[in-house]
Formats: C-alpha cells, sequence, structure tokens
C-alpha cells in the first residue's frame, strides 16, 4: 500500500501568511498533497510542486466551466473536496436520506473527487461510509481524535476509496498507518510545527521501506586479481556508520558493503560514498530490483541498507569509474557459492560477525553479512528460472 501525507491548510488556519508558511514547511519535507481554499490553489503552484486538493465550499459545481472557456490550469486543483460549510463538516444538519445529501450529490453527479465528513457520531461515520461508495477520497476528521472510529471504516471502505485520516501529531499519524494493520491510505496533518511535519513525511517512507533479512556467509576464498573498472557510488545522502549497500557478482548472493564513514590515518572519511566494486556487479535498488553498477547514472535511486536489514532509498549524485587493483571474495551460504569483486585498499570494508572489517584484513573462515535470495533475475527483476553464475 502507497501511504501519503496530506496537509490542511484552508482558512481555518489563519491568514494567507501563516497558510503559507505552513504549506512552505509541507513542501520543504515532502508532503503529497496540500488541502486549501478554492482562491488558494494557483497561490500554492506558486511557491512548489505538490499535488493540490481545494475545498469547493457552498458551490458544488465549481469544476463546471463554460463551454468556450479556457481554463486556468494553475488555479484548477487536482482533487476537488465537498464537506467544508456543509454537510460533511455539520454546518448543515445531516438529511434523514442521506443519499439525498448535497455533497453526495456532488460527489456523483458534478465531478468532485473527495468528501471531508468530521464524525461527530455514528450518523456521521455511516455518512463517510455513504461517501466512500463513489468519493476517490474520503477525509475523516473526528471531533476527539482518540475516538475515531478509524477500525470500523478501514474494515468497510478501506477497499472502495482512499481513506484519509484527520491527525495532529507524528504519533497520531502512526496509529493511523497501523490500525487493524492495514492502516489508513493517508492522513491529513493539521499542525504549524515544522517538526511534527517532517516526522509525519518520515513516517509516510518508513511504511513503505523495505525489511530485508540478511544472513551470515562464510568466506572461502579471498585473493588478489588484477586491475578492473570500479565503482564509487557517490549519494546526495549521508550514510550512518551502519549504514551500506548491497552488491555482488551474482544477484542472488550481494554483499553488504560499507559506506565510507569511518576515519582513516591515509584518506578522509567519504559519508557519502560506497566503494561499491567492479562495474559488472549489481547494486540492489529500493523497487527490489537490481542494477548493474555500470548503469548508475546521476538522479538513480538506491538501496541504503544497515546492518538489522532496515532500508531506506538515496539518489545518486555522481558514479565515478576508475582502475583500481581488486579482490576477489568468494563466500558460501547454504551451500551455495556467491562472490564479488571488491578494491584492494583498506577503506573497503564489510560487516563480519567481529564487526567492521576492511576487505583487506578478510581471512578465508571469516563471516561476512550477505542477503540472499534463492531466485534468478533478468533485467533486474526475479524469475523462476534455472541459471548458472560462476
Amino acid at each position: 500500500m502507497t501511504r501519503a501525507v496530506w496537509l490542511k491548510a484552508d482558512d481555518e488556519v489563519g491568514d494567507w501568511d501563516a497558510r503559507r508558511q505552513r504549506i512552505t514547511a509541507g513542501l520543504e519535507a515532502g508532503v503529497d498533497w496540500v488541502l486549501v481554499d478554492r482562491e488558494d490553489v494557483a497561490r500554492v503552484r506558486e511557491l512548489g510542486q505538490v499535488n493540490v486538493a481545494a475545498f469547493a465550499g457552498d458551490d458544488v459545481h465549481v469544476m463546471d466551466a463554460e463551454p468556450d472557456a479556457e481554463p486556468d490550469h494553475d488555479a484548477t486543483p487536482d482533487a476537488l473536496v465537498v464537506g467544508k460549510g456543509t454537510e460533511g463538516d455539520g454546518t448543515v444538519d445531516l438529511p434523514n436520506d442521506l443519499s439525498g445529501s448535497a455533497d453526495l450529490t456532488a460527489v456523483r453527479r458534478n465531478g468532485a473527487q473527495g468528501v471531508y465528513v468530521r464524525i461527530r457520531d455514528q450518523r456521521y461515520e455511516t455518512f463517510a461510509e455513504e461517501a466512500a461508495r463513489d468519493a476517490d477520497f474520503t477525509i475523516v476528521v473526528g471531533e476527539d481524535w482518540k475516538i475515531i472510529p478509524l477500525e470500523n471504516l478501514i474494515a468497510r471502505i478501506g477497499e472502495e476509496t482512499d481513506l484519509v485520516a484527520g491527525v495532529t501529531t507524528a504519533e497520531e499519524a502512526r496509529t493511523a498507518f497501523e490500525t487493524l494493520e492495514l492502516g489508513a491510505d493517508a492522513v491529513l496533518l493539521d499542525t504549524d510545527d515544522p517538526d511534527v511535519i517532517r516526522e509525519t513525511v518520515d513516517l509516510r517512507d518508513a511504511a513503505e521501506r523495505e525489511h530485508l533479512d540478511l544472513t551470515w556467509a562464510t568466506v572461502t576464498a579471498i585473493e588478489q586479481t588484477g586491475s578492473a573498472d570500479r565503482v564509487c557510488v557517490d549519494t546526495g545522502s549521508l550514510f550512518d556508520h551502519d549504514e551500506g549497500m548491497l552488491v555482488g557478482s551474482m544477484s542472488r548472493g550481494l554483499f553488504f558493503v560499507h559506506a565510507e564513514t569511518a576515519e582513516s590515518p591515509y584518506v578522509a572519511s567519504r559519508p557519502f560514498r560506497v566503494n561499491a566494486g567492479a562495474v559488472h556487479a549489481y547494486v540492489r535498488t529500493p523497487d527490489g530490483k537490481t542494477k548493474y553498477l555500470a548503469e548508475l547514472t546521476s538522479g538513480d535511486e538506491v538501496q541504503v541498507v544497515d546492518t538489522e536489514g532496515n532500508t531506506r532509498e538515496a539518489i545518486v549524485g555522481r558514479s565515478k569509474i576508475e582502475k583500481r587493483p581488486m579482490f576477489r571474495v568468494q563466500a558460501e551460504v547454504e551451500g551455495d557459492r556467491i562472490e564479488t569483486l571488491l578494491q584492494n585498499a583498506e577503506t573497503i570494508k564489510v560487516a563480519t560477525r567481529e564487526g567492521r572489517t576492511a576487505v583487506t584484513d578478510l581471512q578465508e573462515g571469516d563471516e561476512v553479512l550477505v542477503h540472499y535470495e534463492d531466485t534468478a533475475r533478468h533485467f533486474g527483476e526475479q524469475v523462476e528460472e534455472s541459471i548458472i553464475e560462476q
């Protein structure tokens, strides 16, 4: 499931200066959507690139245009949301027959994509369920967040619509993303605190990230070879001390290679770099695929992994290829042989049971950290077929 963070920035937030500051903080953090009043749509587009949803207000026909009118794309929202100032937020009483609601009519007949509902009692929960039948987005906000019937809504409408839960803190967002193990598709965050906005976006990213099973492989051979074209992958991110990348000559068995975060008496640390090996080797990417190191160019994404198997994404800033003397490292895992070529230099380190170890100090019998999967790959995709790599 793809999670999203919406940021509420309508006139309830304050004047335009207050709204602008909130939106700017959201853009800098990387929110997916900004929810504003319709008159602010063009203003938001001037601030940066983001999906913009707009409240329709009392006019449920605002998406209708004159037949010959030229649309103003800057002022046209990516999604129109009904419910503010109407039945959705309780400004207008809900009718006994919910199917006759103006908000529902707007979704079904007048081009709105979303419905905003404040959950005041059981009737509003039912109203949200009705709206979800036709709405692309169903935004639900509790009068008291702790009693939002989110479990009921996830269970009943989770597959019919993108359910967006209103929250005010990152901790509430975490709960919304984890409820019933499925969680809401998105959260609508109502806060001015830039730290809370960033924390919520980080939670979104963490929910999407893969966790890998890493295991130990026993080194069966290590030998100096001739020179080869090796690749330093310089990213636009700084690595933590326990992070690196997964690389190897065989896609089924990738070695954990540390980033150059450690100080050395010979060269300064390069905490944005992984000296990843020869050009032929595979490197794992965030989508679970692999690429050849030779293919990496500026702007590509690579997967960063720590020694516990937690992952994140990093953007390649530069791929630096130079001819260098190499080591061939061979290891055995689950009775299978895997190997890779790494530069013959003490600054290149792998993870062993003894800790961070330079490739120049590796010996037969050492155990190194690897990611092993008993499948082959074709153009980076896992395939169920017999492929011999040697």
